[in-house]
């Protein structure tokens, strides 16, 4: 959060905004002390349902949509890194991703990072019934563990994790409230480790730069 702080410093004079989405099920207890220390001057929500991941069809985090000034996406469901401290770990540069926003920011619709109608229908695919079975489930998990029943949520957060095997933002809810280990035979360093080279981030699509040598 401190490095978009930096980021939105150098944009909001540019028509440009930014709205964070911590998709948290323990709400406000768990992720308002880190927004709090953050102190973001851009709008920071909290989202205990996973509406975000839901609706947008998000299986990670950071994932970043863009979305103009008429209301409409323009480029969809790309992991968005403010720096590079997890390059290591994801193997993505941050620069060109930060540029691409940039660019954006400076010409708006002629932007050669805005994606076409088709480009758009590739990402936004159809919702299968399998992502809608998953949602149900890890919403009655939710459900479950906030009325106190956290041992009887677990089947129904192994449901969702199963549905759709690539959400890693249900695996990773799932897995911090309560023993990884104990209750799901596994936990997230295990199952990063096996991907075994897979990325744990899908490969940004971006058009290469205009002035990039041959």
């Amino acid at each position: 959060m401190p490095g978009w702080q930096i980021f939105y410093h150098e944009l909001k004079d540019k028509n440009f905004e930014i709205v964070s989405v911590a998709q948290d099920t323990g709400g406000v207890k768990d992720a308002g002390p880190w927004i709090d220390k953050a102190n973001p001057e851009y709008i920071a929500l909290i989202d205990e349902q996973h509406l975000v991941t839901k609706l947008y069809s998000m299986v990670n985090v950071p994932t970043a949509v863009w979305i103009n000034e008429q209301g409409k996406i323009v480029r969809a469901n790309e992991v968005a890194f403010v720096d590079d401290r997890f390059k290591s770990y994801s193997h993505l540069d941050s620069g060109p991703y930060l540029e691409a926003i940039r660019d954006w920011v400076a010409k708006g619709a002629r932007s050669s990072f805005i994606l076409s109608e088709d480009e758009l229908k590739k990402r936004l695919t159809p919702v299968s019934p399998d992502r809608l079975m998953a949602d149900t489930e890890f919403s009655l998990a939710e459900y479950l563990y906030h009325a106190g029943h956290g041992t009887e949520a677990i089947s129904h957060f192994k449901g969702a994790q199963r549905l759709p095997p690539d959400n890693w933002n249900y695996k990773r809810q799932a897995w911090l409230l309560s023993d990884a280990d104990r209750d799901y035979g596994t936990n997230f360093t295990k199952e990063v480790q096996k991907l075994n080279g897979k990325p744990y981030y899908a490969p940004r699509q971006m058009p290469e730069p205009a002035n990039k040598p041959n």
